[in-house]
């Protein structure tokens, strides 16, 4: 029985369907990017993002994106973290651990009954639309999301306890303080 997810949302250009460490894409779908390689569907549910690669090919497919690759401002996650509130409050959805970096989130989440695909798409829709009224994405032709998400379905009590504790840290790893967000649950095991 499926107990909840830890999902990883990229921001618009963070990993590319291509990108040398995997992805979990069948096609690149955009001629600009199919110069540098063909999709590199992984099957892994582990983390590949510390994986050797060449720096220099993906910095360059990443330039021939349509819109540049967002990154967000201190001030822009914070409003992207006032959207995840906004659509937690909404559904009631149980969010465990939360971390808004500047190139993606990650999130782990209890189970919904909803796909965890309509979950992801209505933190999106909310986060956006909380940067959009906070007046911190002035470009609305400009993406914000990469499409879809990298989800792990997490099964265990230690499983749920491991994605919990990497989330927290994630921050850290960047060199950035440990977050705390209002709409957190604490996580007990039922």
């Amino acid at each position: 029985m499926v107990r909840g997810f830890h999902v990883v949302i990229s921001n618009y250009g963070f990993w590319l369907p291509n990108d040398p460490r995997g992805s979990w894409s069948d096609f690149v779908g955009k001629w600009e990017l199919i110069r540098f390689g063909k999709a590199t569907k992984i099957e892994t549910r582990q983390s590949v993002a510390g994986a050797n690669h060449n720096r220099n090919l993906r910095a360059m497919a990443k330039r021939r994106l349509a819109y540049p690759a967002v990154r967000l401002s201190g001030r822009q996650a914070l409003a992207v973290g006032h959207g995840f509130a906004r659509a937690q409050q909404e559904a009631g959805y149980l969010i465990y651990a939360c971390a808004v970096l500047p190139e993606h989130s990650h999130l782990v989440i209890g189970e919904t009954g909803r796909p965890i695909n309509a979950v992801v798409g209505h933190l999106k829709g909310r986060a956006t639309q909380s940067l959009v009224v906070e007046g911190m994405w002035p470009n609305a032709q400009q993406p914000m999301w990469g499409r879809g998400c990298w989800k792990v379905f997490l099964y265990s009590e230690d499983e749920m306890q491991r994605a919990i504790g990497y989330v927290e840290q994630n921050p850290q790893k960047e060199g950035k303080p440990r977050q705390t967000w209002s709409f957190l649950q604490p996580y007990v095991n039922i």
